[in-house]
């Protein structure tokens, strides 16, 4: 089993990302950031996360997209501006087809939310630091067993939103 970290839309907030990273870096085995940190990537708040560019991002050397293979899964990282999320995920669905992606985590609304498209699975962990839609600041912790994906929300400072808790079920191609 993998254990995957997603945040994004930190906005500049070092503090919030070094208190997640306390919080959880030794338990995952890998942290994702989905954009608009503000940051550079040499910023010690930021270094142990695999980021990729925000709109928002004006520091830094970020890619606008990333891969990640885990527990036979891939995941597809990108902020989501350049894709419209905010008004669809048509775009974003023929990318993560594109890049034969399970799984896609960004960002960019602040709005928190999980949904299967088909055979993928979105992930939009919400903000941070200006969730919009609710107002806990949150991050999602994803636990990665063969097909099986279960999607904890948390809160950052009062914990697991254990109420939220998901399991999908995913196709993975051969």
């Amino acid at each position: 089993m993998s254990k995957v970290l997603i945040v994004s839309d930190s906005h500049g907030s070092t503090e919030v990302l070094e208190g997640i990273e306390r919080e959880h870096g030794r338990d995952v085995d890998l942290m994702i950031h989905c954009g608009d940190s503000e940051l550079s990537e040499k910023d010690p708040a930021i270094m142990n996360f695999r980021s990729v560019k925000g709109n928002c991002d004006f520091y830094g050397n970020y890619p606008d997209n990333e891969v990640h293979d885990l527990s036979g899964l891939k995941i597809l990282v990108t902020h989501g501006h350049l894709y419209s999320v905010k008004s669809t995920l048509v775009n974003l669905y023929y990318k993560a087809k594109e890049a034969e992606a399970d799984i896609v985590c960004f960002g960019h609304s602040h709005i928190l939310g999980a949904e299967m498209v088909d055979d993928v699975l979105f992930i939009n962990p919400g903000s941070i630091r200006l969730p919009r839609g609710r107002i806990e600041k949150t991050y999602v912790i994803l636990e990665l067993d063969s097909n099986k994906v279960l999607f904890r929300i948390f809160d950052y400072g009062n914990g697991e939103l254990s109420d939220l808790r998901q399991e999908f079920t995913l196709h993975k191609k051969d």
